[in-house]
């Protein structure tokens, strides 16, 4: 039997040119992309925009007027130093109890058996689903009856055991194996030995991505400093930043809309810097503990 290879020569070869994939998600993504840096890129040129020019030309940046007056003017008319003294105490020690007290929590709810256990986990839970702003009046007045109003004490304490963090921190410490912890105690180690020497260097990712949700939370937190920190020396960063238009316009008579406006961009664009360099330094760490706290515990 003789094949025929010249009929099969002749046949025109079809070339199928494929449309790239998930382009149509992809033009999505950059939509938001745009949309979601369009306005922080804006703040942050004009800022170095003459004050006059942000008012009269805000879609415009001339390099040639190029100017730091808006920063020099911030830094003498605002606290914003002080602010930032303030936040970042809080944000080292509040931070530090979080990170320390809510693995350990969850460490004893992913990994131990003991009566109670799922009603008090349910109960941490429940405490997710209040409203911030219930919980703001009997927290002041606890303060209020300790003495700590105007205090670093009533900044740090409350909240630094977050519900959140430890169910996060369950999540990721319910994947590590009980096998780990059993040889671990065969040999002897304590509980909290088994802990710091296994669980820890196990769960870095998780641990990681918690960590960079707590800088953030701190970081932003408004509510809670504005009502139990109101004097100036206790202020922190956004408290400060809630009233620079009053510190501006206290401090410079005559300060008009475009002055208050360049003052206003100068100075979010300083408390925008930290959070940008922390999120893109931390990204690659950040996006691994989200994957490492969404495993099924």
């Amino acid at each position: 039997m003789t094949v025929d290879t010249t009929a099969t020569a002749r046949r025109p070869r079809v070339v199928r040119t494929r449309a790239p994939r998930h382009l149509g998600s992809h033009l999505f993504l950059l939509l938001l992309l745009v949309a979601f840096l369009a306005p922080v890129a804006w703040a942050l040129v004009s800022a170095f925009k003459p004050a006059a020019d942000i008012v009269n030309a805000p879609l415009t940046f001339d390099p040639s007027r190029f100017t730091l007056d808006n920063y020099t003017a911030m830094f003498q008319d605002v606290p914003i130093a002080n602010g930032f003294v303030n936040t970042a105490v809080v944000l080292v020690v509040k931070g530090s109890l979080t990170m320390f007290f809510a693995p350990l929590a969850a460490f004893a709810f992913a990994k131990y058996e003991f009566p109670g256990k799922n009603l008090i986990f349910g109960a941490v839970l429940t405490t997710l689903m209040l409203p911030t702003i219930v919980l703001i009046i009997p927290l002041l007045l606890e303060m209020k009856l300790l003495g700590w109003v105007n205090t670093y004490q009533a900044l740090i304490l409350p909240g630094a055991i977050d519900a959140f963090a430890i169910f996060w921190m369950r999540q990721v410490i319910a994947a590590v194996p009980d096998e780990l912890l059993d040889a671990a105690r065969v040999d002897g180690t304590s509980e909290f030995g088994t802990f710091w020497r296994i669980v820890i260097p196990v769960i870095r990712p998780g641990l990681a991505g918690l960590a960079v949700l707590t800088i953030m939370n701190i970081y932003n937190d408004f509510v809670w400093p504005v009502v139990v920190a109101s004097s100036e020396r206790m202020a922190t960063l956004q408290v400060v930043l809630s009233t620079l238009a009053q510190n501006i316009t206290g401090n410079r008579i005559g300060a008009d809309y475009a002055t208050v406006t360049g003052e206003l961009l100068a100075a979010s664009s300083v408390a925008l810097i930290p959070l940008l360099v922390l999120f893109m330094a931390f990204q690659r760490h950040f996006i691994n503990g989200i994957l490492a706290g969404s495993v099924k515990g």
